[in-house]
């Protein structure tokens, strides 16, 4: 039997992949043992190497995926490690800690969830109790708040070009007077966004270039 642990704060994701391990014994019989902890502490407590598969969420309150991924493999060299995280780029660092794969995270939207790629986002759109994602793959909504969504994503190349808009500043193709090109879509930079967007623009393009 293959032996299973999750580990990912978010109960709602945690349910989801359980339910994708009963229907991959569904399908081919093959029979798994799944444990599902909340953070990286927990599973680290008495940490014993009789795991086959562990499924980390990379951004966790107590101690993040990575950590609790480096703190594992001291332990244990042969578990595969597998991140669940929202932002692909987290992919590079795993290597690090021997992980095997990634799982781009997929995010709660009106009818079902949806993997989200972080570098696809042209901005986000917050309408009070809503977000709207304006992506490459397309525009979707989902419940939530701009301001609570720009705190999880915080130094993540984004940046608010006015109170209602936050931007992949990525995708930013070109800035004229008031506006600014983001992909295919042209935003407002109001007057008290205006200095702090265009700075982290520069701070952006100048890391790119260094």
């Amino acid at each position: 039997m293959t032996r299973i642990a999750i580990v990912e704060d978010d109960a709602a994701v945690r349910e989801q992949l359980a339910g994708y391990v009963q229907r991959y014994t569904r399908q081919y019989g093959t029979q798994f043992e799944v444990t599902m902890f909340t953070d990286g502490v927990e599973i680290l407590e008495d940490y014993r190497p009789v795991y086959d598969i562990i499924f980390l969420d990379v951004e966790m309150l107590h101690l993040d995926g990575m950590e609790t991924a480096r703190r594992i493999r001291e332990l244990d060299s042969d578990v595969l490690l597998i991140f669940i995280t929202n932002m692909a780029q987290y992919a590079i660092k795993g290597y690090a800690v021997g992980a095997l794969d990634y799982i781009l995270k997929p995010v709660p939207v009106d009818g079902g969830m949806r993997r989200l790629d972080a570098a696809a986002i042209y901005y986000i759109e917050g309408e009070g109790h809503r977000v709207h994602f304006y992506t490459e793959d397309g525009d979707f909504s989902a419940p939530g708040a701009l301001k609570a969504l720009e705190e999880k994503l915080a130094g993540r190349l984004l940046a608010r070009c006015n109170s209602g808009y936050l931007v992949n500043l990525a995708q930013v193709s070109g800035v004229q007077q008031n506006t600014v090109q983001v992909g295919p879509h042209e935003l407002q930079i109001s007057r008290p966004k205006r200095r702090t967007f265009l700075a982290a623009l520069a701070d952006y393009i100048g890391g790119e270039g260094a």
